[in-house]
């Protein structure tokens, strides 16, 4: 259907249904979205996925995070046994979870991996990123494999029947990446793209902004030229590389695409920035309790759903609203018109 005819039909849809005007605010909005890239006035969400990337970085040694690398590895085992938020929340709302190893720092045993459910994808890309206050975080054929392997997985969930996917991650030092990526594309100053993460006290703090301004000055060409391949290459992490890839191949495919917190707001922008237009797929879900979290919201004029104060990253935000996401599908498809309902219609 013609973009300009969809538009209106939509519109036409939406105020008609037995309701004041507006009445169902942001529901209506979001109705709107999902028939625009769903492309039908009667939009259906089939196979809602959430895809969970776990990855390490090297700069999570420099003592930037309040927990140790090495608890990534260990989520991704909570993950494969069911125990985390994210497994909860997408049982209780109808998502199937797909865990990722992205490059932890020491890899599982061989019996938490596989494609059943509850285990885990092995798409290992390393032991963890580089360092990247020394170097860049991974080098040219890393990232391109990185890229590739999230593109390859939103291509099989699209190809199972999927039409929705959201994405979340685990990662131990990630928001510094998030950060340093953010300030680069972006160009803001990096302490105003910083909060405490998993929870750093104000010395913990203060050592995770000078660790970043120093990196930024170490790769000022780079924040400078504000490529977004270069940057995330420089800056990032497998998970968050695979994240932006996974989001251009559902942009292409034109499915709905549901953006967690700080760290896959983070992989949107590199997304949005290679895919220009990228944004009009995405629903974000929430405004996260990172300080940064709604600078980058306003950059990407995103207005969230939730604001719960959730800074736990794994896709909650993504699970947590989806129940919102299927009822703004649902009124717009089922709820009846003034006309269908013999309910007379405010007078024109």
């Amino acid at each position: 259907m013609n973009k300009t005819r969809l538009e209106k039909e939509l519109k036409m849809a939406i105020d008609s249904k037995t309701k004041p005007l507006g009445a169902l605010g942001q529901l209506e909005t979001l109705a709107f979205k999902l028939g625009m890239v769903l492309g039908s006035t009667r939009p259906v969400l089939r196979n809602p996925v959430m895809l969970v990337f776990g990855a390490d970085h090297g700069i999570a040694q420099r003592g930037v995070s309040a927990y140790p690398a090495e608890v990534t590895g260990q989520m991704l085992r909570n993950f494969a046994t069911g125990g985390a938020a994210i497994n909860v929340f997408c049982r209780q709302n109808g998502l199937r979870l797909i865990c990722a190893d992205a490059g932890v720092l020491e890899r599982l045993p061989d019996s938490y991996y596989g494609f059943e459910t509850g285990k885990i994808r092995d798409l290992r890309a390393g032991n963890g990123t580089r360092d990247f206050t020394e170097e860049p975080a991974m080098s040219e054929e890393t990232y391109g494999f990185c890229a590739e392997q999230g593109r390859l997985l939103v291509k099989e969930v699209h190809e199972a029947g999927s039409n929705c996917v959201g994405f979340g991650e685990m990662g131990i030092g990630n928001t510094s990446s998030a950060s340093a990526v953010m300030s680069a594309l972006c160009d803001i100053a990096v302490d105003e793209c910083v909060g405490r993460g998993t929870g750093l006290d104000d010395a913990g703090l203060a050592r995770k902004i000078d660790l970043l301004k120093s990196a930024m000055k170490k790769h000022s060409d780079v924040a400078m030229n504000r490529n977004p391949g270069q940057v995330l290459q420089t800056f990032g992490g497998f998970e968050l590389v695979m994240i932006a890839s996974g989001m251009m191949e559902a942009a292409k495919r034109g499915m709905l695409i549901l953006v967690d917190g700080f760290i896959a707001g983070a992989a949107c922008l590199v997304a949005d920035k290679m895919h220009p237009g990228l944004r009009e797929f995405c629903v974000f879900t929430h405004l996260s309790a990172e300080k940064a979290h709604g600078i980058m919201l306003k950059y990407l004029d995103a207005t969230p759903l939730l604001q719960l104060d959730l800074r736990l990253g794994e896709g909650t935000g993504c699970a947590l609203a989806y129940p919102l996401i299927e009822s703004a599908a649902r009124f717009l498809r089922e709820m009846a018109s003034f006309e269908e309902a013999g309910v007379s219609n405010k007078e024109t």
